[in-house]
């Protein structure tokens, strides 16, 4: 087999936890061998998490956003168009960080459940993906991740929830889920 290297595109899907854990994981992997990443988190927003402060650290090799407001309405609701014009903001900043070739890694964080909440075209994100420079490396998380970008990918991991703390009434721990 030839030892081919060339920038990935990873999609972390699954019902299961740790889909950000695991891009985080990869990303302080790529820090740590001298590579510079951005995780943009396409929902995420009204919380403070350990991760904001803990990237810190890193200056300006490892860069997070908050791009949301939090939770967002879905499942009969109607989708506040403030949410949907945050995760296209979200989208313009991502399309361009992918392209410009400044960073090493791009981390799109729940980008797959703004698309399976169709705020956002699967089309627009494989084009871009089909475009990215050929060493950059791209992670996709959230659940329900779109045939379009499973197709395109070259390594995705579905978590399955096997059991949950909560299942027991244990309350999301700080430092361990956010």
């Amino acid at each position: 087999m030839a030892d081919v290297r060339r920038g990935l595109i990873i999609v972390n899907t699954g019902p299961g936890k740790g889909k950000t854990t695991a891009a985080m994981g990869t990303a302080l992997r790529a820090v740590g061998n001298g590579m510079k990443v951005l995780m943009l988190q396409f929902l995420k927003g009204s919380w403070h998490y350990g991760e904001l402060d803990a990237v810190q650290a890193f200056g300006d090799r490892f860069v997070m956003k908050q791009m949301g407001r939090g939770f967002v309405k879905v499942g009969g609701a109607e989708t506040d168009p403030e949410d949907i014009r945050l995760v296209e903001e979200a989208w313009n900043e991502a399309a361009a960080a992918i392209l410009s070739e400044k960073w090493d890694l791009v981390v799109l964080d729940e980008i797959n459940y703004a698309i399976s909440y169709k705020m956002l075209d699967p089309e627009k994100v494989a084009e871009v993906l089909r475009r990215k420079p050929e060493m950059v490396h791209v992670i996709l998380t959230g659940r329900n991740a779109h045939p379009t970008i499973i197709d395109l990918a070259d390594t995705v991991t579905e978590m399955r929830e096997v059991k949950h703390a909560y299942q027991k009434g244990i309350m999301a721990q700080r430092g361990i889920e956010y």
